[in-house]
């Protein structure tokens, strides 16, 4: 078992992490650190078996966990993994995991040099549409892909991070990113438009659009926005064979959010119902593709073998760090109204 704490009980660590730590073979939640009374409270709520700690350093000199989530606001996660690391302990970061490349490379660095493995938490790898995406295309159905479409629209303006060091770009930009290098590769060039409001906290970018030209050939194009009044998720795939279009409804968010848990049924978890599978269609005619599973707790295993194997995370800092090294080019594109080679 590796032994898991996770840093932070907002609705990250609350309902995107803990869940998944306690669902994952190989994996426990070992301790919480948080602080506010009504935070520590919900975690006995929550958890009650599981100890809680005031701080991250407490939760070290106890050695209750080999490895820790960091899942805390942006601006104090990259103090935190520092410490986690230098503590000797294997991390999660969640995304975005550092401010840019440079400092993403830095962590990656600190890492190695002590000998631990640093993963960066991009669950959305695991979405039931992403997966089933994957499949339409790993078995060549829809021939080479041309190019991928991904909306991912929600309206919730609450969870907007305020000023320049927040915005949508390094928010919801982060997953559509990995998605589509995981999907088609590197990013060969960026270009990308962004939708600026300002706020007490300062100029934020609440919403995007980007295109990008992927080193294999296809090109991807992403958009996203939380402002909207708009609660949609698409995904297309066009190919030279034929097409795949699915619109979901997030299905693993929206059980956590009404408070079922992976490990309740792991048999039954994940599936998008069958009113919103997708449609494939080729010179054969059109037709409905069953749900692949979604898992997040697929990422905590794979993390796990990972640490056990002395073997690469499923999502690397490299990778971190590559993905945001496109969110860099395409706010840099967005400012100079130009294509941004990386």
């Amino acid at each position: 078992m590796l032994r898991i704490g996770v840093v932070g009980y907002g609705t990250g660590g609350q309902h995107f992490h803990a869940p998944f730590i306690d669902a994952a073979e190989g994996c426990a939640l070992a301790g919480i650190v948080a602080r506010a009374e009504g935070t520590v409270a919900k975690v006995q709520a929550d958890w009650p078996d599981t100890p809680v700690f005031p701080s991250l350093a407490a939760m070290i000199e106890v050695r209750v966990c080999e490895a820790v989530t960091v899942t805390t606001p942006p601006q104090t996660r990259r103090a935190l993994v520092l410490e986690a690391i230098r503590g000797g302990l294997h991390v999660v970061a969640d995304k975005p995991f550092a401010p840019d490349y440079e400092g993403a490379m830095e962590l990656d660095a600190a890492a190695k040099a002590e000998g631990v493995t640093l993963g960066v938490y991009q669950n959305r790898r695991y979405d039931a549409d992403l997966q089933t995406m994957k499949k339409v295309i790993d078995d060549g159905r829809i021939g080479k892909v041309w190019r991928i479409e991904s909306r991912m629209d929600q309206d919730s303006p609450q969870t907007l991070e305020a000023g320049p060091k927040g915005g949508l770009l390094r928010d919801l930009g982060s997953h559509v990113v990995d998605q589509m290098t995981y999907l088609l590769g590197p990013v060969e060039t960026v270009d990308a438009q962004l939708d600026m409001i300002d706020l007490p906290e300062g100029p934020t970018d609440a919403s995007f659009t980007m295109t990008l030209r992927h080193k294999g050939g296809a090109h991807s194009h992403l958009s996203a926005c939380k402002l909207n009044y708009i609660d949609d998720r698409e995904l297309r795939a066009i190919g030279d064979l034929g097409s795949y279009v699915s619109r979901s409804i997030d299905i693993q968010a929206q059980d956590l959010f009404a408070g079922k848990r992976p490990a309740d049924d792991p048999a039954a978890w994940g599936y998008e119902p069958e009113a919103n599978w997708g449609t494939l269609r080729t010179s054969a005619g059109s037709m409905r593709i069953p749900s692949e599973q979604g898992r997040y707790h697929d990422y905590y295993e794979a993390f796990g073998r990972a640490v056990r194997e002395e073997t690469s995370p499923p999502v690397s800092a490299e990778t971190g760090a590559r993905t945001l090294a496109v969110l860099d080019a395409a706010r840099q594109s967005a400012d100079e109204g130009r294509s941004i080679s990386l």
